[in-house]
């Protein structure tokens, strides 16, 4: 039988690994690129940095109650909590942004160009009376 806690812990070690490829990605992306990614990171409701603000608080969650059955001491349950916040703080900040970050990733507006005149050829077709 496997240790239950293996996949939680292989599932995050896979997550950051992800990262790492989207990091090298974004890297040499685009500017348009990187800001559909950028975009993806940063939406405020279902965004990476709005999951990883969650997960962080769940962790605070879980260190104040290990904090108050004495298993860790309260300033790692303080420090979990301040990490929380200060994702949160930053997460609002760059709220602030997102509409430049939308413009950005929009594909660029195809040129409008007028409708082919027609010409007049240069042979008339005449009706005989």
């Amino acid at each position: 039988m496997t240790d239950p806690s293996s996949y939680p812990v292989r599932l995050a070690t896979d997550i950051a690994r992800l990262l790492k490829t989207l990091d090298d990605y974004l890297y040499q992306a685009t500017p348009r690129e990187a800001a559909e990614v950028l975009c993806a990171v940063l939406a405020p409701e279902d965004g990476l940095l709005a999951r990883v603000t969650g997960l962080v608080g769940t962790g605070s969650q879980f260190a104040q109650d290990q904090a108050h059955h004495g298993m860790l001491p309260p300033e790692a349950w303080l420090a979990m909590g301040r990490a929380a916040n200060e994702l949160a703080d930053v997460g609002r900040d760059l709220d602030e942004h997102a509409d430049a970050l939308k413009q950005l990733a929009e594909p660029p507006a195809p040129a409008r160009t007028a409708p082919p005149t027609p010409i007049a050829s240069a042979m008339v077709i005449r009706r005989s009376r």
